[in-house]
């Protein structure tokens, strides 16, 4: 097999258990909680729960510019072997956890953080080895299929999770152990360093105020979504508001360092390439965007539409994986199509058009009711996916393409990070709209439903609670329901009951995130018109120029 089809052979492997990984977890934490002892009710378990979710992406975001400045230093096929092989000592021990309760999901948290180290150096990496592998004119076609391998991870995780987490939920981190293990090392056998490691100082400094500012600024903003007194969300909190000021001081001076240090880590030059910097703020924009609505369309899956049509609570989480298929299909087409025409005529009509029809995927899910036709959802989501296919390739191929060959490391850490960064704020903010939303009148509808069985109770449910008992595929009420006389109580303890309490005060903060992210989208394909999207006929690649030079006659010969 030629090498480049190895490269992307091997990094498509990578990025589709890194996605997958991700969304088996989710799927999965019913039976990780029940098998562990752990009560998600408990009052402390809001913050155990948003760590096991939202821990890896703080950790990527904050190490893989690093990694990616490291791997220009040290050698990126070198780093992304070590990445495959941190991913899967990890997986094998979070299999192995033996406790009970808070401790043993702490110690899962920890090594879901060291899992999130391999991930980075996966996620950093996979795109430069593919960049230095492939010509420019066949590179949209690769990013392309290299991501579509990604959401066919992240939809295939919901499926394998659902199926593995039923038999025993450590066989899905046995999966990913034995995964990681392969692909070390096929990796280490297959792939090599085509650009010879740069030889320069690391920004020591620069590295480590950007480590300590992002994750600051992500923590402060995840401690945000926990109740904190009498409020729904914690952004009252004097630590989250000092926490969040001293991040940005911090990256304050991160930017001042950067502009002055000799080979800085975030090369802020780049940004003076109008690809690179339209291309990455446009992904910024369209992160920001999407990544919580995904997650808020889990919650409308399982927490509501399944529930109302009579799915038991411990089987949603399987169907809303299934039900999210026609989302992936709409991005494994149009990916590769859009990579292989951005590589014939051009990146810019097409980012821009597939931001364009993703807003209007997300304006016209906004107009649906809760209790909506499914073929409806279907295509929809369909239309969503796609638009997000007919961007994303080109748009990678173009900060890829448009940075120095001796950078490449570097941009894809700066990429990776804005995006992950971007991803990690848009679902921290959606929650917190939704949240609000339902905090004014959550409790009320509960107690006005409650009262038409002749049960006068006043409930204090937060609305935290109720949004992640949905996606968790848990029932709060159930509680009450047994304390309840049985003729009352089997009206009480029922998926209707409590979707119709809480489904018209979700999807009022709902549609309004969504048509925050439509209008979020249009504006980034305006931004995108900027840039010049041109690769066509730009042959060679560094395979071909390494070993061009390798046969080259020496000075003297």
């Amino acid at each position: 097999m030629e090498s480049k089809w190895i490269a992307l052979s091997n990094t498509s492997i990578a990025i589709f258990i890194a996605f997958a990984n991700y969304n088996m977890i989710i799927i999965a934490l019913p039976e990780i909680f029940n098998s562990l002892k752990f009560n998600p009710t408990s009052p402390d378990a809001l913050g155990y729960l948003i760590w096991l979710i939202l821990g890896y992406m703080v950790v990527t975001s904050s190490l893989v510019v690093t990694f990616g400045r490291i791997s220009d230093l040290k050698g990126r096929a070198k780093l992304y072997s070590i990445g495959f092989l941190v991913f899967a000592i990890s997986s094998g021990l979070i299999s192995a956890i033996t406790g009970y309760g808070n401790t043993a999901v702490l110690e899962m948290i920890i090594l879901r953080l060291f899992q999130g180290v391999g991930g980075g150096l996966l996620m950093v990496n996979s795109a430069a080895v593919l960049t230095d592998y492939f010509p420019k004119n066949e590179l949209g076609k690769a990013l392309g299929l290299n991501q579509v391998a990604g959401l066919v991870g992240g939809v295939a995780g919901l499926i394998i999770g659902g199926v593995l987490s039923v038999i025993d939920w450590r066989y899905i981190f046995l999966l990913d152990f034995v995964v990681g293990l392969v692909g070390t090392v096929w990796s280490i056998k297959s792939l090599r360093d085509i650009q010879k490691p740069v030889k320069q100082t690391l920004d020591v400094i620069g590295n480590v105020l950007f480590a300590v500012g992002i994750t600051l600024l992500l923590i402060s903003v995840t401690y945000g979504l926990l109740p904190y007194g009498s409020q729904q969300l914690g952004w009252g909190s004097p630590y989250v508001i000092s926490g969040i000021i001293l991040s940005l001081v911090i990256l304050g001076a991160f930017i001042a360092v950067e502009r002055k240090v000799k080979n800085p880590m975030f090369d802020l030059s780049l940004f003076k390439i109008r690809d690179f910097s339209v291309a990455n703020f446009s992904n910024f924009i369209a992160s920001m965007a999407r990544q919580g609505i995904l997650l808020m369309m889990l919650v409308l899956l399982q927490g509501i539409w399944l529930p109302l049509h009579g799915i038991p609570y411990s089987q949603t989480p399987f169907w809303a994986g299934l039900y999210l298929i026609p989302n992936m299909l709409g991005f494994a087409a149009l990916g590769p199509v859009s990579g292989i025409l951005s590589d014939k005529y051009g990146s810019k009509v097409l980012t821009t058009l597939g931001l364009f029809v993703s807003a209007l995927g997300f304006f016209l899910l906004s107009l649906l009711p809760y209790d909506f036709q499914l073929w409806q959802f279907f295509a929809i989501s369909f239309i969503m996916g796609a638009g997000m296919g007919l961007f994303s390739s080109p748009n990678m191929a173009d900060i890829m393409a448009s940075v120095p060959i001796q950078k490449r490391g570097a941009a894809s850490g700066m990429r990776a990070s804005l995006q992950n960064s971007a991803s990690a704020l848009s679902v921290a903010l959606y929650f917190s709209v939704v949240i609000t939303g339902m905090s004014y009148t959550l409790n009320s509808s509960i107690d006005k439903a409650l009262a038409s069985y002749g049960v006068h109770l006043s409930l204090n449910l937060p609305a935290a609670v109720a949004i992640f008992s949905a996606l968790l595929g848990y029932d709060p009420l159930a509680g009450i329901a047994s304390s309840l006389p049985a003729s009352i109580a089997s009206h009480i303890d029922t998926p209707t009951f409590f979707v119709s309490a809480i489904a018209p005060s979700f999807m009022s903060g709902f549609r309004l995130m969504l048509n925050i992210s439509a209008v979020l989208l249009v504006v980034s394909g305006i931004l995108s018109l900027a840039r010049k999207g041109v690769r066509v006929g730009e042959m060679g690649n560094s395979v071909e120029r390494a070993q061009k030079a390798e046969k080259a006659p020496t000075d003297g010969s």
